[in-house]
């Protein structure tokens, strides 16, 4: 994992969660750790514990120089699509950094200009960067918290479980009970 891509000193680093659900917000989250942070333990948070994901979150909340994590909701997704809603995301966090970056590294390999400031999108940035790497851990795992309480709210769908994920058991029970208003309607439900 490299710490830095730019060589700036406030590079930040952005990925999102969510984007594949069928139900709830797609969330996403920057970070800026110090130019030579180092940290082992994290990696892609699709390849982490739901456990260890927990425990990074709270390390990379420590040690990271500025954070933040940005919600777009599945009504907006529903009106500008998923990449809009997964980009407009990242600029929402962006925008909460008490430290404008110098810099943006990106996961995936699409975005849009954030301001006057130059940005990378690396395709498996995840897997190469530990600021992407620590965005995907703080945006997963503040999405499944917000899909856990809204299956106290909804229990049928097993969201807290699936975390809006269309697994077979979630598309059978939108077919017996139908869409909530968390659900994205322009996502093939069934």
């Amino acid at each position: 994992m490299f710490s830095n891509y730019s060589g700036f000193e406030y590079e930040a680093g952005c990925d999102e969660a969510g984007r594949g659900c069928l139900a709830g917000p797609v969330v996403a989250a920057a970070v800026i750790f110090r130019k030579n942070y180092k940290n082992n333990a994290i990696i892609d948070s699709k390849k982490l514990s739901e456990k260890k994901r927990n425990g990074l979150a709270e390390i990379i909340k420590k040690d990271a120089l500025h954070y933040a994590i940005a919600t777009v909701d599945n009504n907006t997704i529903d009106e500008i699509n998923i990449l809009n809603a997964s980009i407009l995301a990242m600029h929402k966090a962006l925008d909460m950094l008490p430290q404008k970056p110098e810099f943006i590294i990106v996961d995936g390999n699409k975005f849009k200009p954030y301001h006057d400031i130059q940005h990378k999108c690396i395709v498996k940035g995840d897997d190469l960067y530990l600021s992407i790497a620590a965005a995907s851990i703080l945006a997963k795992t503040y999405r499944d918290k917000i899909m856990c309480k809204l299956h106290q709210e909804f229990p049928f769908y097993n969201w807290d479980k699936n975390k809006g994920y269309p697994t077979k058991f979630h598309k059978m029970q939108i077919h017996n009970h139908g869409l909530t208003k968390h659900h994205r309607t322009t996502f093939n439900c069934l």
